[in-house]
């Protein structure tokens, strides 16, 4: 039976951060150990929101390579690659888009999403962003990926990736590029330390893998908690405290945690107090 092949990767156009590893990384480490896995540094998609400051994509790559080093993605079981240094996906690219339409990639949902998310109005929308789709079949193909790990709102750019595959078979009359299976991730989306958003680089609410432990620090004692936790007697609540979310996550004593939130709900835990505990 052929083995799967999987590929992922990541925009270089900020550092990650620990949503980045709940979200995917960590999922990497334990992929590569039952499947060939291709890891691309995206640096010629950064350019689709980026193409006024390619100096922030560039100063990026290799900070992006050390984070995925740093948390345990092995090179010897992983290829790690940068998309740019390979020109043979800007050439399955051009070929690609002599197979799909306009149409077809306005009406690509993922896509619609991206354009109100950015705010892109009319005639704004470059081509480039426009048909990121299709550079990203390109880049699934070019490796014969069979196994994306995506999330949900990712769905429609694999299905489009299929249809240009099916087409580019039956119009070439060959089998080169298998189905891609999407690998939908069951991890938990991460907060930011905000309490609002997801945990974002562009929103500054971000905890950064290469953050020092000072650092750390600062940004925990600015974590959301209980808005209405005034005074330390005071009953808090757990449910929809940032602190609470991160310890379920990486505090590895279950009991202890417990014994917090326990506490936290009876009042005597000040929130100064409850933050320490989790650096």
């Amino acid at each position: 039976m052929k083995q799967s092949i999987v590929l992922t990767g990541d925009r270089p156009s900020g550092p990650l951060h620990l949503g980045h590893y709940v979200g995917s990384l960590a999922a990497r480490v334990s992929l590569q150990e039952e499947y060939k896995q291709y890891i691309m540094i995206a640096d010629v998609q950064a350019l689709t929101d980026n193409v006024d400051n390619p100096a922030k994509v560039r100063a990026n790559v290799m900070e992006v390579a050390l984070d995925y080093l740093a948390v345990g993605i092995d090179p010897a079981k992983t290829t790690i690659f940068i998309q740019s240094l390979i020109p043979e996906i800007a050439e399955l690219t051009v070929f690609f888009l002599n197979l799909v339409t306009v149409s077809r990639l306005q009406r690509n949902p993922t896509v619609k999403s991206e354009i109100a998310h950015k705010k892109y109005e009319g005639e704004s929308v470059t081509a480039g962003f426009l048909a990121y789709p299709v550079s990203q079949a390109a880049d699934i193909l070019i490796v014969h990926g069979t196994l994306v790990p995506v999330g949900n709102d990712q769905l429609p750019m694999i299905e489009q990736a299929n249809e240009i595959a099916k087409t580019f078979n039956r119009t070439y009359g060959v089998t080169l590029f298998d189905h891609i299976e999407p690998l939908i991730s069951s991890s938990a989306r991460l907060p930011g330390i905000d309490g609002i958003h997801k945990m974002s680089k562009s929103l500054g609410n971000a905890i950064d893998l290469r953050d020092n432990a000072d650092i750390v620090a600062q940004k925990v004692m600015r974590m959301y908690t209980d808005p209405d936790h005034h005074h330390v007697h005071e009953p808090g609540r757990v449910e929809g405290n940032t602190v609470f979310t991160y310890l379920d996550l990486f505090d590895k004593d279950i009991n202890e945690v417990m014994h917090l939130k326990e506490w936290y709900q009876r009042g005597g835990l000040g929130d100064v107090v409850l933050k320490k505990t989790t650096y």
